[in-house]
């Protein structure tokens, strides 16, 4: 048990590192922090402030644990949408009413906070999210690109800004102005540094992060002219402004347009995008953790919403968590909340310091790495990794990149939405799949007992996709990260992309604590691409043929065990079944076909997939099962050993009878084992055959006289319960070999 005491002494032992890791990270946040307030149309201050004081509230007050808070990238176009409609051509005053729609979302983050809505971002699927980080880079890249060029009169939609870019180019060369073209060479020499950064190999280079070599190269740039006594040739409208006295000249909210339409979507926009962007940052920062701890994302958002409120009060911008930064956070071996306290004081430390400095810094080099950052958004590679999952995606991509750079934000995420939903409703031809379904319980969740494994199971039933994965995830955050988790999705039949993303992020979470997730079930699922984040959608029963046409992760590993043992795996069904009737279990159950058919050079051992069905009418049941069948090379008495318990009545009623094997007390009160010859089942189970019964797994064993079947659950076993049956099936046909061979035979 960890002691207040150690704690405390662990947390000042990783001082060092988190100070040195505060300091690198405000390298980037300083010029990000001055240009994501210009890219507002904010002063440049207001980023500062934001980086501040989210750096220091969220580090005492927040839930998670290396991540960094200041401006983001996503409320770029927001803020600046909202300064554009609030201001009525009055940037200035449209940047107070928009700090009092900044104070309210913050306090909207709060109560969501509160009301544990921390599962907010579940609820969109992710590849409309996408989408709407790359309508965000392409709204910053299309006003950063002209200001970056030294045209900062340029106004317009983004699109309208996108289609100037050549023009904008051209009229470099017609320009005669000698201060744009100093300008457009910083800026343009600054974005080459941006994008070439990360290929230069000299690790001292290195020690100073891209934008940082920028505000040092510029303002070196500057000095040189002044050292020369040669003329600047920078206008200062060209130039960063920061106010002599921040204090005495800060902003203040207005809040005279409270009860305004335009004001009102400005709040909601905000927080939205906020909340948005926080609770994906803070998910992503979890998987970098090196300690693979999970943050307390309500506790977060209570803490970004008190953050945001308190920086709008004082004329600073949202407060989010950011992805990029906190990256660096983690690169540069951060352990706690502290490395952010320190980021947000060398940030103050810099800004006292060196305000002179900053002034002479040229708004292009600023806008040059907003240019790179709203590229990295909406880089084409996104374009391509969505399109290997699947046309659909890019169907949702698309619709929502567009519809939000016409329209806004708010707008373009709901069509996402809307799009991903009636993709939805025609890949499974239903739309009562969905209304039907999405309000009843779907999740079962319960741990095995020991005797089978000791395993978490997880059984999902109807769909599971961006409306409900959130139960889901419920079941699983309360599973022990160190545990083994048995996902099956045979009973669900349509699991989209969201789903498939989102349990690759558990799995991995899972692998780093020493536990592990498998997904069962999907094998019989069709899916448009071999991408495992793929769309699932279950094979009708006339089309399976298809089976293994698009290997599911379980497959490959199945594959991959076969190969390790030399063995022949085949995906297809296979409908001869019928050396299964020769067994009591199967006796009463039909059973079409079997699939993930694994099997020995001889065929002697044979793994498969079932499906069967139990009962007829409104009481018909299908079940899903894995079996191992052994033959043996001689005759053995039939039999069946099953648990003691409901079997015992049922095997009753089909005429068999308990088998008390003498001085085995513990055995008989365990097993239920059954056979019409009994004194010769008797002598066939040994002393050894008896201990290594009790001393392994729970399996269901039945004996045709020719032949062994072996199964443990009705249901679909993972790959690693899969492996744990072979070995097992192995070990009790050497003992049963042993004991015909080197005892007395048995003869039947």
């Amino acid at each position: 048990m960890i002691t207040k005491t150690s704690h405390r002494k662990s947390f000042i032992q990783a001082l060092p590192k988190n100070l040195f890791s505060g300091f690198v990270v405000s390298l980037i946040a300083l010029p990000l922090g001055l240009g994501l307030a210009l890219a507002s149309d904010a002063p440049p201050i207001s980023g500062i402030i934001a980086a501040v004081v989210g750096g220091v509230v969220v580090s005492i007050l927040g839930g998670s644990n290396v991540t960094i808070t200041g401006p983001g990238n996503g409320l770029v176009i927001v803020l600046l949408g909202a300064i554009t409609t609030l201001g009525d051509g009055d940037m200035y005053q449209g940047y107070l009413f928009t700090l009092a729609a900044i104070v309210l979302s913050g306090f909207l983050m709060l109560l969501l906070g509160f009301l544990k809505m921390g599962r907010l971002a579940d609820f969109f699927p992710a590849s409309a999210i996408e989408g709407m980080l790359a309508a965000i880079g392409l709204g910053i890249l299309s006003k950063q690109f002209h200001i970056m060029v030294g045209n900062n009169e340029a106004s317009g939609s983004i699109i309208a800004l996108l289609a100037k870019i050549p023009s904008a180019l051209i009229s470099l060369f017609q320009d005669g102005d000698l201060s744009v073209h100093a300008v457009a060479a910083i800026g343009i020499i600054s974005l080459l540094i941006m994008v070439f950064y990360s290929k230069i190999r000299n690790p001292f280079f290195h020690l100073v992060p891209a934008p940082m070599w920028i505000l040092i190269l510029s303002i070196v740039f500057s000095y040189f002219f002044a050292w020369t006594d040669m003329p600047y040739p920078i206008r200062s409208e060209f130039l960063v402004n920061i106010p002599d006295d921040a204090i005495r000249n800060m902003a203040f909210p207005d809040f005279s347009k409270i009860l305004q339409k335009e004001f009102i979507l400005a709040v909601f926009a905000i927080t939205l995008i906020a909340s948005i962007e926080s609770l994906l940052s803070i998910k992503a920062v979890d998987k970098l953790d090196p300690k693979s701890r999970r943050s307390n994302v309500n506790k977060d958002l209570k803490a970004l919403g008190l953050a945001t409120s308190i920086s709008g009060m004082l004329g600073g911008l949202n407060v989010v968590t950011v992805i990029a930064r906190s990256s660096v956070n983690v690169n540069n071996r951060a352990t706690n909340r502290s490395s952010n306290f320190f980021h947000a004081l060398f940030i103050v430390i810099f800004i006292l310091l060196f305000q002179d400095q900053l002034r002479r810094v040229p708004l292009a080099a600023l806008a040059a790495i907003l240019v790179f950052t709203g590229y990295k958004l909406a880089t084409p590679k996104t374009i391509k990794k969505i399109a290997k999952i699947g046309k659909e995606q890019i169907a949702i991509f698309l619709a929502t990149l567009f519809t939000t750079l016409f329209t806004n934000l708010i707008t373009g995420i709901s069509v996402g939405i809307l799009v991903t939903f009636v993709i939805h409703v025609f890949i499974n031809k239903s739309i009562s799949l969905f209304l039907s379904h999405v309000l009843k319980p779907n999740v079962l969740l319960f741990k095995e007992k020991e005797i089978d494994g000791g395993n978490y199971y997880v059984s999902i039933k109807y769909f599971c996709n961006f409306l409900n994965f959130y139960k889901l995830k419920n079941k699983l955050d309360v599973v022990p990260e160190n545990e083994n988790v048995v996902l099956d999705f045979s009973l669900c039949n349509f699991v989209d992309h969201t789903v498939m993303e989102g349990l690759e992020n558990y799995t991995e979470t899972f692998e780093k604590k020493g536990g592990s997730i498998e997904i069962i079930g999907l094998d019989k699922h069709g899916a448009d691409s071999t991408h495992p984040f793929a769309i699932r959608k279950i094979i009708p029963l006339n089309k399976l043929s298809t089976i293994g046409r698009y290997f599911t992760k379980r497959q490959d590993l199945l594959k991959a065990t076969a190969k390790e043992l030399k063995w022949s795996y085949t995906a297809s069904k296979n409908k001869n079944t019928r050396f299964l009737r020769d067994f009591v279990f199967f006796k009463t159950r039909e059973i079409p076909y079997i699939y993930n058919f694994l099997s020995d050079e001889e065929q002697r051992y044979q793994l498969f997939d079932v499906e069967f069905t139990e009962g007829a009418f409104i009481s018909k049941e299908v079940v899903k099962t894995t079996v191992l069948h052994l033959r043996l090379e001689k005759d053995i008495p039939v039999f069946t050993l099953d648990k003691e318990g409901l079997l015992d009545f049922i095997y009753s009623l089909a005429g068999f009878k308990d088998i008390e094997l003498d001085h085995h007390p513990d055995f008989n009160k365990r097993f239920f084992l059954s056979g019409e010859n009994s004194e010769k089942i008797k002598a066939l189970f040994s002393d050894e055959i008896i201990l290594f019964l009790e001393s392994n797994t729970y399996y269901h064993i039945e004996s045709n006289g020719s032949s062994l079947l072996i199964l443990k659950k009705e249901r679909l076993l993972s790959v690693q319960e899969i492996k744990a049956m072979l070995y097992f099936g192995k070990q009790l046909n050497q003992l049963i070999q042993q004991r015909i061979n080197f005892q007395e035979p048995v003869k039947i």
